[in-house]
């Protein structure tokens, strides 16, 4: 049976208003035949669908999530010369599209009408704000009301006849609260009762059915008092107009700022936005030009002048100059580039004109890549997140239900009305499940956020779980604890051999030891001969010509230099040419034992000297491991190597435990065997040959990425090839998921403790509404407080 081909799209949603909102449009989305899977993230007001195209279009999808009550628009999805549409889902063309920017991203319609339906975030604020001031403006009114109320009265004078009365009319007291607080109920309320509407046609239940019902409630209450007297069975004569008013004043003032600390905790999405130059400079037709960044081709040749962005991905063809990665990479230090370098979209040239050929554009850039990878990381959920899923999905009836046997208990058992109705609206009102929703996904967005900006893109939030409980490190030897280029560190000439090859009595020195080493492996193609090569090279020692080249595998190679006869070998090599190296085998020995290869090098059968090659440690490798061992974290180190090198390199940055002459397809295997032993094990490693021990770890650590950020297996990727950054993402891991717990905790605990308190009677629903908000803010701005975290200690 064929295998059905699905797609995948973001869709932007705006109008959530709490996590059952998000949970609400997930279920509907599922029932839509066609859709495999549909994720939606409260906290990202995105939903990721998996869809088979040939079964449902993605116009269909859109008109499902409006049909809700919500708006939908499609996220930017670029390709050479063609994007999105965001609110039809039209493919347009780029140069015939109409252009419009928008929180920093350029969006391309296919026509005006869809430009007038488009709303931005930016826009979805404002409107919210505009609700928010006429809220607020009546609740000024209202308190300006009963002050003046409270001194006239005080003073025997009436605020409408300012005539000596003994005390205001509860008529004309009430017809004015009416007044007042009827645009605040239906003007700035009009989003709770809509959503609603909306919830309760498609057979749901959310938080802004809580609100409405609340509110409706006390309000019509005192309609009733006001203009229908006698029908209700009170006998005080109180309105709760100002309630009403005061909750929804509240509650829209908590989701403003809540939305905008939403916004503010997810900025490191658009600070990366900002990087893109807007414009471009390419040759076209042999002629230099200005065209739009987002115009850019593939083979477009790019011309990038000092203290420009460099606008794509490609490759130098002409110029030279140092290019500021920072943004990307990390990189203090700006990086030399000339002709066949990468260059990377978004970084800064410092210096020189350069000229290059675009690779990569639109989504496939590295800069885009970083954007997409960020973004479906903070649109996941951690593991601990299905329990305040589930506490949500019963949570609204639950409280309706609450509130109504509440209400029923003060009035038919108690025999106060009143006070039941007060219970029933701060029952309703203090139980939002917003703080619950948004637990996990405000630190998750922060977190990552914090994460990208140092280079350290952690895949989802299963992976901060995961890193939370890790307790052992695997991390392969060459390329991430080592350079994994040889090079060369001792040169020790043989002092007390003289007339050495014709030297006339003079000792031979170590530029002629290298000269000699290096005129041999000159043709090398082996690592050890390039590293011999190369130090010669840097040291500008002249290499002669070298002739009769003979290479015996696995022992070493012979040549004629200069009417010389040159050996470079090992012992097995010296013994066969019969070469005495008697007084120089502790010495090698004992670089051997420091991890490195010793090589002999015997000239016209007289030892000349030694030089030893060793893949040399990074420099932060010690001090990484003393990082996670400080984390409580065991490190062990993975390689192909001989036991005796490996424990000499383990020696050096303080690795207790090492697993040697492991072959390539083996890696993934004994990851296997540590976790049967029971343990959480994270792989760190750099290469093509690392990639299923990455993939089998519970946590896989690509270290190094560079430009190829998406091709990573690991679930947590490091752009820069730094190994401190492992435990750098460990400790923003475990930062993050302590963030999530405490916002679970408060979100839990404030809803376990503040509604038995209001179906007691003993909240008034004013400080129920101010409390409901201020626990949503709460959450979020515990979330925000990891910005403040320092990654790294200052040198």
């Amino acid at each position: 049976m064929k295998k059905t081909e699905t797609e995948k799209i973001e869709i932007n949603i705006h109008g959530m208003h709490c996590v059952s909102c998000s949970q609400n449009i997930e279920k509907r989305l599922i029932k839509e035949k066609g859709v495999v899977s549909a994720k939606v993230g409260y906290a990202t007001n995105r939903a990721s669908i998996e869809y088979d195209p040939k079964a449902i279009s993605k116009q269909r999808l859109s008109e499902t999530i409006n049909k809700l009550g919500y708006k939908a628009f499609f996220a930017a999805a670029d390709e050479e010369g063609f994007a999105t549409d965001p609110v039809c889902g039209m493919r347009v063309n780029k140069k015939s599209s109409i252009k419009k920017q928008f929180d920093g991203r350029i969006h391309y319609f296919c026509s005006e009408e869809c430009v007038r339906k488009f709303e931005s975030p930016e826009e979805e604020l404002k409107s919210m704000k505009r609700k928010v001031t006429i809220a607020l403006s009546g609740v000024l009114v209202l308190a300006l009301l009963r002050v003046v109320a409270m001194f006239t009265l005080a003073a025997g004078v009436s605020i409408v006849t300012w005539v000596p009365i003994p005390e205001l009319p509860f008529f004309t007291w009430g017809m004015w609260l009416f007044l007042i607080t009827t645009p605040v109920q239906f003007i700035g309320g009009w989003t709770f009762y809509k959503g609603a509407y909306n919830a309760l046609k498609n057979k749901s239940l959310n938080m802004d059915f809580l609100i409405a019902m609340g509110t409706l409630t006390a309000y019509i209450y005192s309609v009733f008092v006001i203009f229908l007297p006698g029908i209700l069975p009170v006998q005080e004569k109180d309105v709760y107009f100002e309630v009403s008013a005061v909750i929804i004043a509240f509650v829209l003032l908590g989701k403003f700022m809540e939305d905008y600390m939403k916004k503010r905790t997810s900025a490191a999405v658009r600070k990366l936005l900002d990087l893109r130059p807007k414009t471009a400079r390419v040759i076209r037709n042999n002629k230099e030009i200005e065209i739009l960044a987002e115009e850019i081709m593939k083979g477009d040749i790019i011309i990038v002048k000092p203290g420009e962005k460099i606008p794509v991905d490609g490759v130098v063809i002409a110029g030279e100059s140092s290019v500021d990665q920072s943004m990307i990479t990390g990189e203090s230090i700006p990086v030399a580039k000339s002709k066949g370098d990468e260059v990377i979209g978004g970084t800064i040239n410092k210096h020189g004109v350069i000229r290059f050929k675009a690779t990569k554009i639109g989504s496939e850039t590295t800069l885009m890549q970083i954007v997409k990878m960020v973004e479906e990381a903070q649109a996941s959920s951690a593991p601990i997140q299905r329990l305040a899923d589930k506490v949500s999905a019963y949570f609204v009836p639950a409280v309706v239900a609450i509130a109504l046997i509440s209400f029923a208990i003060w009035w038919i058992v108690l025999g106060n009305f009143t006070f039941g109705l007060l219970s029933f609206v701060a029952v309703l009102i203090i139980s939002c499940p917003c703080a619950l929703g948004i637990a996990t996904p405000a630190a998750l967005m922060v977190g990552v956020g914090k994460g990208a900006e140092a280079g350290i893109l952690i895949r989802g939030g299963e992976y901060l779980e995961k890193a939370e409980k890790l307790q052992v490190v695997v991390l392969d030897k060459t390329g991430t604890l080592t350079k994994g280029e040889p090079v060369v560190t001792n040169i020790i000439c043989n002092r007390k051999t003289g007339q050495l090859a014709g030297y006339n009595n003079t000792k031979i020195s170590e530029e002629q030891l290298l000269g000699f080493a290096a005129s041999v492996e000159k043709g090398s193609e082996h690592p050890l001969g390039e590293a011999i090569v190369k130090k010669a090279e840097s040291m500008k020692v002249r290499i002669p010509a070298a002739s009769k080249f003979k290479a015996v595998p696995g022992h070493g190679i012979r040549a004629v230099v200069n009417r010389k006869t040159v050996i470079i070998g090992n012992r097995k090599m010296m013994k066969d040419n019969k070469i005495i190296i008697s007084g120089f085998e502790d010495i090698a020995t004992g670089l051997e034992n420091d991890g490195k290869t010793v090589m002999f090098v015997a000239v016209n059968k007289n030892l000349a000297g030694v030089i030893a090659v060793a893949d040399v440690l990074k420099d932060n490798s010690k001090k990484a491991i003393e990082e996670l061992r400080r984390l409580c974290i065991e490190p062990i180190m993975l390689t192909g190597d001989n036991e005796r090198t490996a424990k000499a390199i383990a020696k050096q940055v303080g690795i207790e435990k090492i697993i040697a002459n492991v072959l390539p397809g083996e890696k993934a295997d004994v990851i296997k065997n540590l976790q049967k032993q029971g343990k959480v094990v994270a792989m760190v490693g750099d290469g093509i040959n690392d990639a299923p021990a990455l993939a089998q770890a519970d946590i896989g650590i690509a270290i190094g990425s560079g430009s190829d950020v998406a091709k990573e297996t690991g679930g947590i990727v490091l752009i820069k090839d730094d190994i401190m950054d492992v435990a750098t993402s460990i400790k923003l891991s475990k930062a993050t998921m302590k963030k999530i717990k405490q916002n679970l905790f408060w979100a839990l605990g404030y809803n376990a403790a503040a509604i038995p308190i209001a179906a007691l009677g003993l909240l008034n629903p004013i400080i129920a509404a101010a409390a409901m908000a201020m626990s949503s803010l709460s959450v979020v701005s515990n979330s925000a407080l990891l910005k403040r975290l320092k990654l790294k200690e200052s040198s």
